[in-house]
């Protein structure tokens, strides 16, 4: 099996967290069910990752009080294991906010063991992006029976590519610049509905979120006016919803980027497929996941450089001293510069 050089984590097995964390609280003077996480007296919300801990600190102010799992941009969230801390947490909060779709499974399981009264949001049940998808898969599926019998071949993009098709679902949805808009305004309408006498607060900061956000869209879309139905590849789909938005043809294998983000065995075959991107002058640009490496990613990574190609580096979490916004400007300004060199 491929492995992820990621920094060590100390994790615990569910049981012995749900152990720990009842020892934790078993005094009943640590902490009342209505009380803050981590006991400063705001609104008590634990985020799965920084990502999101971010938007809500955006949208409730001084009025919140966050807990990030997952804040080291070393740290894998499909690899995160719970420990008794989180799960304390977890059982003391009034709002859960998750990314969903499977990316931070954890989260449902400590729900779910803390019996926990929580408002849960879910990114991806906000966004609704998973059942987007799987209309297009069943449109698709109706159109590939309409040709069957009819002799044609694969489709291939003006760039002369055979297309991949790109079934599984992306879960990264926090590149998606609309869904977190999205996520905003359901984070607002959960706070107003804790603390109903700052609702107008909550609102209104969600509003001046989506403001910044939709500048970032019209850069993505400026973009897309320039660089609309080029190549890129990436090791990894994170940051897949952003270059939809700049109009960006990923032609990376599915068998490649769907074993680095599982951590299988890449084959042989689609190694030497996503290799010849590079030897082939096929993509424009390589956005590289800089939180999980293995030596199928040192490889491909390799053959951008020796092919001339751009290499943006992504993360999955906000890099220090960075918020949502300067973190995506920061991408498509890097995206930008790639396409344009």
């Amino acid at each position: 099996m491929t492995r992820r050089r990621l920094l060590p984590l100390v994790a615990l097995s569910t049981t012995a967290a749900l152990t720990l964390a009842g020892c934790a609280g078993g005094s009943g003077t640590d902490a009342d069910p209505g009380s803050s996480a981590s006991g400063t007296g705001g609104i008590a919300v634990v985020a799965s990752t920084n990502v999101y801990g971010d938007i809500v600190e955006t949208v409730g102010g001084d009025l919140v009080d966050v807990t990030s799992v997952i804040d080291d941009p070393s740290q894998d969230p499909h690899s995160y294991e719970a420990d008794a801390r989180t799960q304390l947490a977890v059982s003391r909060a009034d709002v859960v906010v998750e990314n969903g779709g499977g990316y931070d499974a954890f989260v449902d399981t400590l729900v779910e063991a803390s019996g926990t009264d929580a408002t849960v949001l879910s990114a991806v049940e906000v966004s609704g992006l998973e059942d987007t998808e799987e209309g297009d898969d069943h449109a698709h599926e109706g159109e590939e029976h309409a040709h069957e019998g009819e002799g044609e071949e694969h489709a291939e993009d003006e760039h002369g590519h055979e297309g991949h098709d790109h079934g599984a679902f992306n879960e990264h949805v926090f590149y998606s610049l609309p869904s977190m808009t999205a996520l905003a305004t359901a984070v607002a309408e959960a706070l107003g509905e804790i603390d109903t006498a700052n609702a107008d607060t909550y609102t209104a900061n969600a509003e001046a979120f989506g403001a910044q956000v939709a500048d970032l869209q019209q850069q993505a879309d400026a973009v897309r006016a320039q660089h609309e139905g080029e190549s890129v590849a990436y090791t990894e789909p994170v940051p897949g919803y952003l270059f939809d938005a700049m109009g960006l043809v990923n032609v990376t294998p599915d068998d490649f980027s769907e074993a680095i983000e599982e951590g299988d065995d890449v084959s042989p075959a689609a190694l030497n497929e996503t290799l010849k991107l590079f030897t082939d002058g096929r993509v424009d640009l390589l956005a590289y996941n800089e939180q999980t490496s293995s030596p199928e990613t040192e490889q491909v990574e390799q053959a951008a450089r020796d092919a001339g190609v751009a290499i943006v580096p992504v993360t999955e979490l906000l890099p220090e001293g960075e918020d949502y916004v300067s973190w995506q400007q920061a991408n498509i300004d890097a995206i930008s510069a790639a396409l344009g060199a």
